[in-house]
């Protein structure tokens, strides 16, 4: 056993579980008139409801105790201090830095880091303003009509998940493009209606050798050429944002359009940075610092209040005394406005990628479950897709419900039906449908003993299902931002608590070491034979297929 499932909390936590899991939540609504009021709590306006949830106020008083033996406080405050919590690669984990708008110090390993997120942060404006301006001008004198950015993780799902949600903010005439999937019918398809010369390309890539994104970036570069006829104006068409400026002074770029990444930021916590290049432009400038200001308010409530008042640290708790203890091994994350749509994919890499560990801080093998699965789906699609399962599956999944109190136009017609799922499904997911109760709605709709008898076991809800649920005025800038601040620090306080660095990810690095080398041997027509029988046949297998189906090469596919 390890000191986590040692403590006395935890163990206590365990017996409280034996109760509470025999326990329905209408009972605890008929018992509490005033559970609502108990179990919320609000930033700015954003409410956060968690009081339909198997809990009363011992459990969180347990799991409070369990946050302050594990020193989440603590932490909390070596996090914005600068140091090194992220251990395997030594570095510190400040995120944080590129929102905070205090204008004090942050200091990494004794050097002030704002004046650099300053700077960076006005070259990014500043190239932004002139694509969004017109006055940036391609090889034929031409404005801008077309930006792609090619990246995959978070260079990816960052900007892409922002400029989908503010697309109210957006210049609509001004395209924005993301390519990830190295499948060439990505970079294809995204380029097949392009005009090289209103076309601005972005690649984002802190190593800039990252397979997936130079393979679409030489496409992306070749396509040009080939349209262009010469590489003589490639710094009219290009950037880059990269820790390895060389790289991308080799590629074409202008250093003068290569913006930089600093180690000490994660890449799926970097929209923040220079990351955020096609964001800016689709947004502007404006809307780009009320994102940041709705993070920064997010970070002041979760690094100066108190425990039971603190909505990341009550989120991550809900979630270990579901994962740890009910043994639920998912949450589904269900946005109720469509400009979320992207959201859960985002919150999929946020979380999994950080918490999906095995091993912890002092390189011990954890005997007690970490990270769940995570999936999502805007709510209204997933009421006719995966709710079943939800309401009368044999899985508990616990589940946070995202809803704005109003839209952009807010077409009452519209936004009341979508209100009137959002608390419905919430509610039936808690109470559920008794067996008297679906009796009673059966014998009403007319039919005879013996069918009630056959259809009753079917129409019965167990209910007691858990939902957290966020309502917020408007989806704007500020709100998205604190929202997406609020989950990067739920992630990282139950890191803290099963003593797991949120921060690395070297779980992603063996499969790109072996796509490296098996890249190599597919550039021939030879039998593999250095891999298991498995591999070995497969890689043979496409390559007696791939005789027979000729790929073009990538000069041949760009010209076309």
């Amino acid at each position: 056993m390890t000191k986590l499932n040692q403590s006395a909390t935890w163990k206590a936590l365990g017996e409280h579980f034996e109760e509470m899991s025999q326990t329905h939540m209408r009972d605890l609504f008929e018992q509490d008139s005033k559970r609502f009021n108990k179990f919320s709590l609000k930033l700015n306006d954003i409410l956060f409801d968690f009081s339909k949830n198997i809990i009363d106020s011992n459990t969180m008083e347990l799991l409070y105790g369990l946050a302050d033996e594990c020193d989440v406080s603590e932490w909390i405050e070596k996090m914005f201090d600068g140091e090194a919590i992220n251990n395997t690669e030594n570095r510190a984990v400040l995120h944080t830095a590129l929102r905070n708008r205090d204008g004090l110090p942050v200091m990494v390993d004794g050097k002030d880091v704002m004046p650099v997120v300053r700077e960076e942060h006005i070259r990014v404006r500043k190239l932004a303003e002139a694509i969004r301006t017109r006055s940036w001008r391609g090889y034929l004198n031409q404005p801008i009509t077309d930006v792609v950015n090619i990246g995959i993780g978070g260079s990816h799902l960052g900007p892409l998940m922002v400029t989908e949600a503010l697309r109210p903010y957006s210049l609509h005439d001004l395209n924005v493009h993301f390519v990830a999937n190295v499948d060439e019918n990505h970079i294809n398809d995204t380029l097949e209606n392009l005009n090289p010369a209103t076309t601005f390309f972005i690649i984002a890539s802190k190593s800039f050798t990252t397979q997936d994104t130079m393979v679409n970036a030489e496409t992306a570069r070749q396509w040009y050429i080939n349209k262009a006829g010469n590489d003589e104006h490639i710094d009219k068409h290009f950037s880059a944002v990269s820790s390895n400026v060389e790289a991308a002074k080799a590629f074409g770029i202008n250093e003068n359009n290569i913006f930089q990444m600093w180690d000490w930021v994660g890449g799926r916590y970097s929209l923040w940075s220079a990351i955020s290049l096609p964001m800016v432009i689709a947004i502007g400038e404006e809307n780009f610092d009320k994102l940041l200001q709705g993070a920064y308010e997010a970070d002041l409530h979760f690094r100066n209040t108190p425990l039971k008042e603190n909505i990341p640290i009550n989120m991550a708790l809900l979630g270990i005394w579901y994962n740890n203890f009910f043994d639920a091994q998912t949450t589904v994350v269900l946005p109720y406005d469509q400009h979320l749509h992207k959201f859960p994919a985002y919150l999929q890499q946020a979380d999994m990628e950080s918490n999906g560990k095995s091993v912890d801080r002092q390189g011990e093998v954890v005997d007690y479950t970490t990270g769940p699965v995570l999936f999502g789906e805007i709510g209204i699609a997933a009421q006719h897709a995966f709710f079943q399962l939800l309401h009368q599956g044999t899985k508990l999944v616990p589940a946070d419900i995202l809803a704005p109190v109003s839209n952009l136009h807010c077409i009452a017609r519209h936004h009341r039906a979508l209100m009137s799922n959002v608390f419905a499904q919430a509610e039936a997911l808690m109470k559920g449908k008794t067996e008297q109760e679906a009796y009673a709605e059966l014998k009403k709709s007319g039919l005879d003993e013996q069918s009630i008898k056959k259809l009753l076991p079917n129409k019965i809800f167990p209910g007691n299902r858990p939902t957290s649920t966020f309502l917020f005025n408007r989806l704007d800038p500020a709100t998205l931002g604190s929202l997406i601040a609020l989950y990067e620090h739920k992630i990282f306080v139950q890191g803290i608590i099963w003593n797991i660095n949120s921060y690395d990810q070297w779980g992603v690095e063996l499969g790109k070491q072996l796509a490296s080398g098996i890249l190599h041997e597919l550039d021939d027509n030879k039998l593999t034979g250095s891999h298991d029988s498995s591999t070995n046949g497969l890689i043979n297998y496409y390559k007696m297929q791939r005789s027979k189906n000729e790929c073009v090469s990538v000069s041949q596919k760009t010209s076309n």
